[in-house]
């Protein structure tokens, strides 16, 4: 008998983007939450440079940076786990923007890791410092300082601050001095507020939010309901699975939800997200690019940032998002998002590459630890012809689950979750 459509959706749930971002987790954990029964969403990976939008029926909209995608549902709960990078300054921001569009109890309902790395003025700065130096070989970071902060808690592991510190204002002061010290001995003089000051915010974060226990409070979420698992950014970002040097600083396949779930003594389905077309932001490969489609298609959420820089799309490319499925373990389904856009724009599907040595439908998986066979990778891509093959507008839900070798168990046709319908495309067995 064929499994049920859409049972991978009724149980604790990881959602990974399965391109370099924007395929629409926001959207798809939202309907989740709204309409799927999930009350508590699980932050586990990235920081304040997400952006997942989410439109509410009657129109409101968020840009979800720290919160969980579920927050417009009354009674969802976010906790941000050990895996986030917690910026408090931006954290308050999105809750008075939460607050103005009807949401005043965002940080009611949010739970803290106390061992969850803190993202300071600092290390926005030095980030932004840094990319600027690289003139035209910038990375594409999203200038919010998140590298930096998993950077420095790598090489000063003792000293790196963490959310448990905000609530100790003598060690906090102590963290905070030795870390500006340090950037700016290596950068310069940082354009940042002194340290008092980062210090009496960092510690009103601590007397507003719940820091907690990271593992007890994950098993009283997962013993209370079904728990979304929601990532950031998407695994051809991944710090050592992406195409390296335009990756981040974070692990963004599924393997940090998985981790917190085992952790717990529970399992959970892994959904991976993809638009019906592949974008990206910034420089680096994206091999079926094809400036016409944004021109055809327009995009109401992302645009050029002076960081991140240009917004790109290009035809499906099922080579990548194969390698993609493969980097972060297996999915058990996929989620198709933007399925309207076939209907307004000829997208086609890349199935192959064509190179100098010949017919390319399968990439090597990444070595983790050896970037530079990542950048080889990264290199190579610059280079094949991808075959691009015209799909049915309306069997687009089909010809993923064929590609990606998993059912869809969702698709999407607009940014709303009465946009989301549960189906029935079921992969070739």
């Amino acid at each position: 008998m064929a499994p049920r459509a859409g049972a991978e959706l009724d149980g604790h749930t990881i959602v990974v983007d399965l391109g370099f971002g924007d395929a629409g987790k926001g959207t798809v954990v939202d309907w989740l939450c709204a309409l799927g029964g999930h009350r508590a969403v699980v932050r586990f990976n990235g920081g304040a440079q997400a952006a997942h939008n989410v439109v509410a029926p009657d129109g409101r909209h968020h840009t979800f940076a720290q919160f969980s995608s579920g927050t417009l549902t009354p009674g969802v709960a976010t906790h941000l786990s050990r895996f986030m990078l917690v910026d408090p300054l931006a954290l308050a921001a999105e809750a008075d923007h939460l607050a103005a569009i009807g949401v005043p109890d965002a940080l009611d309902r949010l739970t803290v890791d106390a061992d969850a790395l803190v993202t300071t003025p600092y290390h926005q700065a030095a980030n932004r410092a840094r990319e600027s130096a690289r003139g035209a070989g910038r990375h594409g970071s999203c200038g919010m300082g998140v590298g930096e902060t998993a950077a420095y808690a790598l090489a000063n592991p003792g000293w790196a601050p963490r959310a448990a510190d905000c609530a100790d204002p003598v060690r906090l002061r102590r963290l905070l001095g030795r870390l500006r010290e340090a950037l700016e001995a290596e950068l310069g003089p940082l354009e940042a507020p002194p340290v008092a000051d980062c210090a009496a915010v960092f510690g009103a974060f601590a007397e507003r939010v719940r820091i907690v226990d990271g593992a007890a409070r994950l098993r009283h979420l997962l013993g209370a309901g079904p728990v979304v698992f929601e990532g950031a950014q998407g695994v051809l970002l991944d710090e050592w699975h992406g195409l390296h040097p335009y990756t981040t600083w974070s692990t963004t396949t599924a393997a940090n939800a998985r981790a917190l779930l085992a952790g717990a003594g529970a399992d959970g389905a892994t959904l991976g997200v993809v638009r019906t077309y592949t974008p990206r932001h910034g420089p680096g490969p994206l091999p079926t690019e094809d400036p016409a489609l944004l021109a055809a298609l327009g995009e109401a959420h992302n645009t050029t940032g002076r960081w991140q820089g240009a917004f790109r799309t290009g035809h499906f490319d099922a080579v990548l998002h194969r390698y993609a499925v493969a980097a972060t373990g297996g999915v058990d389904a996929v989620a198709v998002t933007h399925t309207d856009a076939p209907h307004r724009a000829r997208l086609g599907m890349c199935r192959a590459y064509d190179t100098d040595q010949g017919r390319c439908a399968e990439l090597p998986g990444a070595v983790v630890g050896d970037l530079a066979a990542q950048e080889r990778l990264t290199r190579r891509l610059e280079e094949v012809r991808p075959r691009v093959e015209a799909v049915d507008p309306g069997a687009w839900c089909e010809a993923v689950a064929a590609e990606l070798g998993a059912p869809c168990v969702l698709s999407s046709s607009g940014p709303a979750r009465d946009d989301k319908r549960r189906t029935t495309a079921m992969a070739p067995a």
